[in-house]
């Protein structure tokens, strides 16, 4: 906390909760994860090469199954530190590395 302020990590996607197709049910053992429905321009997550209908099923080796597990990881920690995302992009799994930045209040 700075100044009184919590201080919270951004990406820069919006999206929801959706099943798993069964394939990557079977292989990952959940049947739930976030699909990304929008990249913001300049973000972490534009940097990191999401892409719209990616399925995010793990961040930082925790297991995402709804945007909340998502908002729980965003704390002031994970600011500037490169983290692993695990995503399903055309039925096959895909490690890509992510730098939240702060987010900007305001």
């Amino acid at each position: 906390m700075l100044d009184g302020r919590v201080r919270r990590a951004y990406l820069g996607i919006g999206g929801g909760e959706r099943p798993l197709p069964p394939r990557i049910v079977a292989r990952l053992g959940r049947d739930r994860g976030i699909e990304v429905a929008e990249v913001v321009e300049g973000s972490p997550a534009a940097d990191a090469g999401l892409q719209p209908e990616d399925l995010l099923v793990e961040a930082a080796g925790r297991e995402l199954r709804s945007v909340a597990d998502l908002q729980r990881l965003m704390t002031e920690e994970m600011i500037g530190r490169a983290i692993e995302l695990v995503v399903v992009r055309d039925g096959e799994e895909r490690r890509l590395s992510i730098t939240p930045r702060e987010l900007a209040t305001g």
